[in-house]
């Protein structure tokens, strides 16, 4: 009989969401605050420009592996604009999402055994990623209000790191981490010839005069840096699945390489709606991530009712609350199921960040609708008084 399975992905950690999604499921009726995404569609000249795509027959062939032409123009001219980013020695490859993006800079920079540094609490499909191919993420600590603490950093650096990754605007956390910190980490990075990946999917979504900070605008950085970007969240492009990745032109081919093997190329359908997307650009997300805001707002409110039940740490950015129960006595995966079954509410359980010393969930607020939120937030609060 074959052996089922490969001993490599028996170590990668399950799929959360799709577990979770098969809860909810299972209870009809649940409000989700759950799953990463958006509430809102993407914007009308997406629709087409797709619209667009069908009549030419050469639109139905393979592509380009780095992405069409007219998006990769809109994509640099974003990056120049709205990231201040110089592309002189750098490389924009289009990728699935960016979710494909990391796992192909993983591969590309990576040798089995190798170590790539995650700050906890980290994004799990980060995570594994790493272990998928064949390398070990090193976990550091961020500090009580989930920032980077560079000794921890340094200290978990040896001749086997490749990369320290930050997540900024952060998942799962909503922390934002200020432009001094990256400013450290990156000189870290090119002190000790290691690449520093900086995840910016949710760069729009901050709050309250809060300002992202993309690392790859650093003068002298464009030999260390990859920046990775997305318009899953952005644009309301989840099931679309485009993102793209930044990185120095020496790891073109290698990137080249990995898109060619995985997928041949972005979906030309996904990127000609990208296009539409782009070209409307930023204006679209403001007034969305305002009511975002709203949204943040008001749930942040409304949880103080149970702060002696569970800590937070008002987040500044993308759109997730980190709810630290760290009194609780059960198990986060028990609480969420709980919560599931008994009160008609879905989170996502802590330990899917690395977290596991205590019972933490994530919140989700970017996919409810506004009508939506006093509902969810109600059946939160009586569950948690309830059951913690």
């Amino acid at each position: 009989m074959i052996d089922a399975g490969s001993k490599r992905l028996a170590s990668v950690q399950p799929a959360i969401i799709p577990i979770i999604d098969e809860l909810v499921s299972q209870n009809p009726g649940t409000i989700s605050l759950g799953q990463g995404v958006v509430h809102y569609p993407p914007p009308a000249q997406a629709r087409e420009e797709f619209e667009g795509f069908w009549a030419e027959a050469t639109h139905h062939r393979y592509g380009s592996v780095a992405g069409i032409e007219r998006l990769r123009d809109l994509i640099t001219n974003k990056l120049i604009s709205d990231n201040k980013i110089d592309l002189l020695q750098r490389f924009v490859l289009v990728t699935a999402g960016s979710n494909m993006g990391f796992l192909n800079v993983v591969l590309s920079i990576t040798d089995p055994g190798d170590e790539i540094i995650l700050l906890i609490p980290y994004f799990f499909n980060q995570e594994m990623a790493i272990h998928i191919a064949g390398c070990n993420p090193v976990l550091v600590e961020t500090d009580a209000y989930y920032q980077p603490v560079l000794a921890r950093i340094e200290q978990a650096i040896t001749s086997k790191t490749r990369a320290v990754v930050t997540v900024s605007p952060n998942n799962p956390t909503g922390a934002v981490y200020s432009e001094q910190i990256l400013h450290k980490i990156n000189s870290l990075c090119l002190e000790h010839n290691i690449y520093h990946i900086s995840d910016e999917a949710y760069e729009y979504f901050t709050y309250e005069n809060c300002l992202h900070f993309s690392p790859a605008s650093i003068d002298g950085s464009s030999g260390h840096t990859i920046a990775m970007y997305s318009l899953s969240k952005s644009y309301g492009f989840a099931s679309w699945r485009i993102g793209y990745v930044v990185a120095p032109a020496e790891l073109q081919t290698s990137l080249e390489k990995m898109q060619d093997t995985n997928v041949i190329c972005p979906p030309i359908a996904s990127q000609f709606a990208a296009v539409g997307a782009l070209e409307v650009g930023k204006k679209y997300i403001k007034e969305h991530v305002r009511e975002l805001g709203e949204t943040r707002k008001s749930i942040f409110e409304s949880l103080e009712e149970i702060k002696h039940k569970v800590k937070i740490v008002e987040p500044m950015g993308a759109f997730y609350m980190f709810l630290d129960l760290e009194h609780h006595n059960s198990q986060d995966m028990e609480l969420v199921r709980s919560l599931i079954e008994q009160y008609g509410v879905a989170l996502i359980p802590g330990a899917a960040f690395g977290v596991r010393d205590r019972c933490c969930l994530r919140l989700s607020y970017g996919a409810i609708h506004p009508s939506m939120v006093s509902d969810g937030i109600s059946r939160l609060i009586r569950g948690i008084t309830e059951l913690a």
